[in-house]
Order: structure tokens, then C-alpha cells, then sequence
């Protein structure tokens, strides 16, 4: 038996990208770590690079797996706001709403609901 006969193999977590009249819809599926950050670094620069207007994030069928997720959200938000354009967060899961409250980064990143409508409750 070798060494790396218990490493898991790398998956690839796909990137959708869906240009739209007022920015670019990124869709990401799948688990945020390691293994996949590059790919999703790399589709996310270039869209960056290359378009205007605000940039959604689709997080909702996606998992932040280890801290390497949660720092290339940050990195993108970074290099969005140096090339004049606003990355949002749409659907994120109610994990990566928590993990986000708890690094305080909710107060940095901008995120919404799509197609879901909330009214809230009033209180006396």
C-alpha cells in the first residue's frame, strides 16, 4: 500500500458563467476548497477582467469545505472592488450565512435572496 492510497481525489466543482445586461451571474456547485479554488479563482479573474457591473455569486448548491472557500470569496471581493465592481452573494446556504457571521465578513459582503420574497414580522 503507498502513501497516497487514503488521499481523496480532487473534484472539480463547476463554474457557470451567464452574462446578463447588468453584470455576469457566476453559478458554482459543488464544495469550496483546496482542490477546487484555482478553477473557480480563475473563471471568477477573468470575468473580472473582462465585463462591468455587478457581479452575482450563485452560492446556493455550494459548500465552503475548508478555510481555502472562504478565502477566495474574500480575494474576489477584493478584486472586484479594485476593478470598480460590486461582487454580491445570492442564496448563500444558512452554513455559509453563519460562518460569515462568525468571521464578521457579513459586514463586507453583500448578499440576497434571489426569486424569494421575506416579509417580515411586525412587532409592537
Amino acid at each position: 500500500m503507498s502513501l497516497n492510497a487514503h488521499r481523496r481525489m480532487p473534484t472539480r466543482t463547476p463554474v457557470r458563467v451567464l452574462e446578463a445586461p447588468d453584470g455576469h451571474d457566476v453559478i458554482i456547485e459543488g464544495r469550496l476548497d483546496v482542490h477546487t479554488v484555482p478553477d473557480i479563482r480563475d473563471a471568477i479573474h477573468a470575468v473580472i477582467a473582462t465585463g462591468a457591473g455587478e457581479l452575482r455569486l450563485h452560492l446556493g448548491d455550494a459548500e465552503i469545505g475548508d478555510a481555502t472557500g472562504l478565502g477566495v470569496i474574500l480575494h474576489l471581493h477584493r478584486r472586484a472592488t479594485r476593478a470598480q465592481r460590486q461582487l454580491l452573494l445570492v442564496d448563500p446556504t444558512d452554513r455559509t450565512r453563519r460562518l460569515l457571521r462568525g468571521c464578521r465578513l457579513d459586514r463586507i459582503l453583500a448578499s440576497r435572496h434571489a426569486g424569494r420574497h421575506t416579509v417580515a414580522p411586525l412587532t409592537a
